[in-house]
């Protein structure tokens, strides 16, 4: 970055989720205390005998939105890009035959955990049995890790660049610290930034079974995910995307924008520790948490809140717990959207980002929920029961993902 930090900040947003098509229906569902998870549906349900029977899969599906001839062309991921852009483009003001950005200073930067694996499948499916003049000639455009940033890219006509953060858990918040990085650095006006997801598939749900890291609780779905209750026994798989516009203010003010909140700082780090398993000293998300601080150029107790990871795994959010401790001391207030969302994967970071950003606007934050018993090893304060209405200046979203990335985002009041 160079110069005097540029004040960048939210102007739009949209989702696509397990709880709702569209933003406003998710943050509703969430703050309502629904939850996203049930009993998969799908076709290779049927074929594979799979231990894990359930999931947190999309309440509206992207062909309710996207004209069934254009979501042909595309991965499921890249339609649920498509369908949460579309949605931030509009709210932003972004819309409309006039253009309000430069397509020169416009870039897009959404991640994915994943990318196009059920494409992949799909096509690997038809190679096998009908020979190459079965596969289709979109398969590479359409399984490659950067087809959602790309297709978002060409939705919006974005020619300022196209970045596709790649990070397992962390690929949807690593986004809003690139898009951050490209206002401070002036190679932009307005960043489309988020992540998305759609991979609940028999390979990905078997991969993770053989891992030992999803829930197993079949017979009852929605209290399946536990976030830092005693009997926590793994994540819940879901779908969907998130996307932020972001834009220098400057800009955002000239253009006449409504402002929704503002992207401060974010952090940055890496384990060098485990292929799947996080550091248990939590150095590298202690680190994260306070290069973010550092970053938006607060204090540690400026936080109040903190939107966790917290996957409902045995040793994550008592790890992650820990870390926020050592960052930031005892003073914030924890939720954990897992709970009724699911893990949304690459995706995961964007939308939970979202929510936290709303968390500020709204002065409410969300329940976990499910649970039950609070881990004696978390010793913090989380939001369970009913939301918890409070005054936030400051809060922070922590997203880890597999390959020990780790990535803080601050979002602070306007």
């Amino acid at each position: 970055m160079t110069g005097a930090p540029v004040e960048v900040v939210v102007t739009g947003y949209g989702a696509t989720t397990p709880l709702g098509g569209d933003a406003a229906s998710t943050w509703e569902a969430l703050l309502a205390g629904k939850s996203g998870v049930a009993t998969t549906q799908g076709a290779f349900t049927e074929r594979f005998d799979l231990p894990v029977k359930i999931s947190a899969q999309l309440a509206v599906e992207p062909t309710d939105v996207i004209a069934r001839v254009q979501a042909r062309r595309m991965d499921r991921c890249e339609q649920v890009a498509v369908v949460a852009a579309r949605e931030a483009w509009a709210h932003a003001g972004l819309d409309g035959d006039e253009p309000k950005v430069e397509p020169e200073r416009l870039a897009v930067c959404v991640g994915t955990g994943i990318g196009g694996a059920v494409t992949l499948l799909d096509q690997d499916d038809l190679l096998e049995s009908g020979g190459v003049r079965k596969v289709s000639p979109l398969t590479v455009p359409m399984l490659m890790p950067n087809g959602p940033a790309a297709v978002v890219s060409l939705e919006l006509g974005a020619r300022a660049g196209t970045h596709a953060p790649v990070s397992a858990c962390a690929s949807g918040a690593e986004a809003l610290a690139w898009a951050y990085r490209l206002l401070q650095d002036g190679d932009a006006d307005v960043v489309i930034a988020g992540g998305a997801e759609a991979c609940i598939t028999g390979i990905t749900v078997a991969g993770f079974v053989q891992s030992r890291t999803l829930s197993r609780r079949n017979d009852d779905p929605e209290r399946a995910s536990r976030p830092f209750d005693t009997g926590r026994d793994g994540f819940v798989l879901g779908e969907g995307a998130g996307i932020l516009v972001l834009e220098r203010a400057e800009f955002a003010r000239a253009r006449g924008a409504t402002v929704h909140g503002r992207l401060a700082g974010y952090g940055l780090t890496s384990d060098g520790y485990h292929i799947t398993g996080p550091d248990p000293s939590g150095a590298g998300q202690s680190r994260a948490m306070l290069k973010a601080v550092q970053t938006a150029g607060l204090e540690p107790s400026d936080i109040t809140h903190v939107n966790c990871h917290a996957t409902s795994t045995v040793a994550g959010d008592v790890g992650e717990a820990a870390a926020v401790r050592k960052a930031l001391g005892d003073q914030p207030v924890l939720t954990a959207p897992k709970s009724a969302l699911g893990h949304l994967v690459g995706a995961a970071g964007a939308v939970e980002s979202l929510v936290t950003m709303l968390s500020i606007r709204d002065g409410i934050v969300p329940a976990t929920l499910n649970l039950d018993e609070l881990d004696p090893g978390v010793s913090l304060d989380v939001v369970r029961g009913e939301p918890r209405k409070m005054d936030i200046d400051a809060a922070m979203n922590n997203s880890f993902g597999f390959g020990g990335h780790n990535a803080s985002v601050v979002f602070t009041k306007v």
